[in-house]
């Protein structure tokens, strides 16, 4: 799929291709040594730039840094979109990224620059994390975990289906259709991301090397002049969502003080006891899902009545660094990592992917035990 534009005095060619195609690989190959361009654009980002040309990067993740920095589902996710689009070329006998891989390789053969022309794929995560409430967060989580497994009826005919979305866009559009703001960000704003990082380029003979199912966006939005620095940062977070972090802990607080002075000693006792039950029951349920060292367990259970009452800590976060200081990953985790993200026993097994879905499932079931301890201690008070 090949579109001949043109900005200012410079002739750009669209080359759109399936990101796990054999033959895309080999046309964009094929189509950068026959034109030799000035430059040839890639529908990358740096960190995943990285990612393609120093594999050993892995090993020099810091996992409790990347708790502390609250990134774990952001790099979660990312190892879930990779584990989808690896099993998916695997299938097909063809390394995942090939054809962007193949368009790095043939432009350094030819001397033309490189020129990386998608938006980080951090921020792209995190617009999305931002953008949805607490259900549709666990919905996206289960989905994700979900597609490890649906990759088994994929054949090769299905590719040309993929060649109109890309990988994140097959993976959340169920999702997409209750929530659209996901379209919006995953697809609208890399479109016009993409045309502009294109029609700058460096250059006046440019191939650009994208995902078919971004060809139509970019020709849309290839005349506008639209700033594109919005779309490189994160959005500030609502005001409702800051007042209700410090509004709701305030309300329980209050109302285990008033089951207290209005139903006496038994029934404020009672509160507390569901609150503490609730709390730290389900988050030792999200951490022993996790599979989880025991340690990290118990301190789940010990931690999520009071953090769920804290709003700059959450338990997730406490056992996630207990996680890694109990089962400390070693090198081979980092080393094996690529390998074991296949398989939804290896996300279990690999103790770095371990320690990230200890604390996302952990998190996920304090949040739960809140929404679950309101409705019994005002059981208890009435």
């Amino acid at each position: 799929m090949m579109h001949q534009m043109q900005y200012k005095d410079k002739d750009i060619l669209l080359l759109g291709t399936a990101h796990v195609s054999k033959e895309s690989a080999e046309q964009v190959a094929d189509v950068i040594r026959s034109l030799k361009p000035d430059t040839v654009c890639v529908e990358l980002c740096e960190s995943r730039y990285h990612a393609i040309r120093q594999k050993e990067k892995w090993q020099e993740t810091d996992i409790v840094q990347v708790i502390k920095d609250k990134k774990v589902f952001l790099l979660l996710s990312n190892l879930i979109l990779a584990s989808f689009q690896k099993r998916i070329a695997k299938r097909l006998d063809i390394n995942p990224g090939e054809e962007m891989i193949r368009a790095i390789e043939t432009a350094e053969s030819v001397d033309a620059q490189i020129h990386l022309a998608d938006r980080d794929i951090r921020i792209t995560l995190s617009r999305v994390w931002r953008a949805m409430g607490l259900w549709e967060k666990a919905k996206l989580l289960f989905q994700l975990l979900l597609s490890l497994g649906e990759v088994q009826d994929i054949e090769k005919e299905d590719i040309e289906k993929m060649k109109q979305a890309d990988v994140l866009e097959m993976l959340l559009s169920e999702i997409g259709k209750s929530l659209p703001v996901l379209r919006k960000i995953l697809i609208d704003e890399r479109d016009a991301y993409l045309s502009h990082k294109i029609r700058n380029a460096p250059g006046k003979k440019i191939v650009a090397v994208v995902g078919a199912g971004h060809i139509s966006g970019i020709k849309n939005t290839w005349n506008s002049d639209r700033d594109i620095s919005p779309l490189e940062t994160l959005p500030p977070k609502g005001k409702f969502s800051g007042f209700l972090k410090w509004f709701l802990p305030i309300c329980i607080v209050g109302l285990m003080v008033a089951g207290f002075f209005f139903g006496g000693v038994k029934a404020g006792a009672d509160m507390l006891v569901w609150w503490i039950s609730a709390n730290a029951i389900l988050a030792g349920l999200g951490a022993l899902i996790a599979l989880a060292h025991p340690l990290t367990i118990l301190s789940s259970i010990l931690a999520a009545p009071l953090t769920s009452l804290n709003p700059m800590i959450a338990a997730g976060w406490v056992a996630g660094l207990v996680e890694t200081f109990s089962s400390k990953p070693k090198v081979k985790d980092f080393e094996n990592l690529s390998q074991d993200i296949l398989t939804i026993k290896g996300f279990w097994k690999n103790k770095i992917t371990k320690i990230l879905l200890v604390v996302v499932f952990t998190n996920l079931g304090s949040s739960m035990g809140t929404f679950v301890a309101i409705p019994l201690m005002l059981k208890a008070l009435s």
